[in-house]
């Protein structure tokens, strides 16, 4: 199959011709690392339709292959899984930038945290080689499946299978996350040498950490201006259970206050940056957001701890809030959006982090402005 075409199409794509990456993406067949993918939760296989297959894996789009404990290697047609994804093969663009906010060189060792398809692993094997290349994923088959595609085009880095939140094999001059975490695990800081460089995505938020180990074992950076999404690193097979169920037992509910909102209704999913900060200062609220044909919009925000907010207005109108619970979820966000129309900006993007040398607690300072994630 001519899959060359494809590759060196998607590296004038996503690299300019004097980068660095470019040869190394241009010389990867991406294709083999994803045979079968989901879209749409609907299974897609690659050799019984050649020309889709080249179109989806040398595009600049993430393809997700696992959905819940499924990886479509194993599904039928038949199946359709409700899970949420828990693999893929990241959008090769931002592959590229996390590597780039890693500040990669020649010589260092580098951990790859989220092999998924182990696309972004053949990447750095075929920059750095084999040797400085470590990868690493919770999932036994993730890794078997990677480890035999890399052999299969003469790549040989080390892959492992390890829960990424424990300790780690080694110690390295980078650790490139494509899984995100909150807090930073203290296995990441152990096995982070002094002098290098961290990159991660702050869990449930699209915000950037990069940062350096210093001599006394602190860890130091910034959150980027710069936006990324990832999956959250896990421990098993699947995520655990969601509050889907708390979802829908409030749906319609009357709520112990009801009163009319500040701000037009918002769906915070959609809103980077405000649903980052959100997520920072009270972290693990769900989001839920459904627009009718009328132009009616309603926002749902819930959390574990039985905290729940509605939200409903026709179009831009002033909403009617409901809530219930131990707190008041939407006021919460309402005063997320106030900081923002009194300062014109967001807190988190551009802040100083600081990782204890244990590791766990992120501190995060701009300004007056401090937080911390537990």
């Amino acid at each position: 199959m001519d899959w060359e075409p494809h590759a060196r199409r998607l590296a004038d794509q996503v690299t300019d011709p004097v980068s660095r990456w470019h040869e190394p993406i241009a010389s990867t067949p991406r294709h083999v690392f994803v045979p079968r993918w989901w879209e749409a939760r609907e299974l897609r296989d690659g050799p019984a339709d050649k020309n889709a297959w080249m179109a989806a894996a040398y595009s600049d789009q993430t393809l997700v292959t696992q959905l819940g404990p499924l990886h479509a290697d194993h599904a039928t047609p038949d199946d359709h899984p409700t899970g949420s994804p828990t693999s893929s093969s990241t959008l090769p663009s931002l592959i590229v930038r996390m590597y780039r906010h890693g500040r990669l060189f020649d010589g260092a060792d580098v951990l790859d945290v989220g092999s998924g398809s182990g696309y972004g692993c053949a990447l750095l094997a075929a920059r750095f080689g084999d040797e400085r290349v470590t990868s690493v994923d919770v999932d036994p088959y993730l890794i078997k499946a990677a480890g035999e595609r890399l052999a299969s085009i003469g790549l040989h880095p080390r892959v492992k299978t390890v829960d990424a939140t424990g300790p780690l094999p080694g110690t390295y001059d980078r650790i490139v996350s494509m899984v995100s975490v909150s807090p930073i695990p203290a296995s990441w800081v152990t096995a982070l040498r002094p002098g290098g460089r961290l990159v991660t995505v702050l869990a449930r938020t699209t915000a950037i950490l990069t940062a350096t180990k210093q001599d006394d074992g602190w860890v130091e950076g910034h959150i980027e201006w710069d936006r990324a999404g990832f999956m959250a690193v896990r421990s098993g097979p699947d995520y655990p259970p969601g509050i889907d169920a708390l979802f829908t037992s409030i749906e319609h509910a009357d709520g112990d206050e009801v009163k009319a909102g500040r701000y037009p209704v918002i769906n915070v999913n959609e809103a980077w940056e405000l649903q980052s900060v959100l997520e920072v200062t009270a972290p693990g609220i769900q989001h839920y957001y459904d627009e009718a044909d009328d132009g009616t919009r309603t926002a749902w925000m819930v959390h574990a701890d039985g905290s729940w907010a509605r939200a409903t207005a026709h179009g831009t109108d002033t909403p009617i809030l409901a809530q219930g619970g131990p707190r008041r979820l939407w006021d919460i966000l309402d005063e997320v959006r106030d900081y923002w129309l009194c300062h014109g900006y967001f807190q988190l993007y551009g802040a100083k982090v600081f990782i204890p040398p244990e590791g766990g607690k992120i501190h995060l300072t701009r300004g007056d402005w401090e937080a911390a994630i537990e």
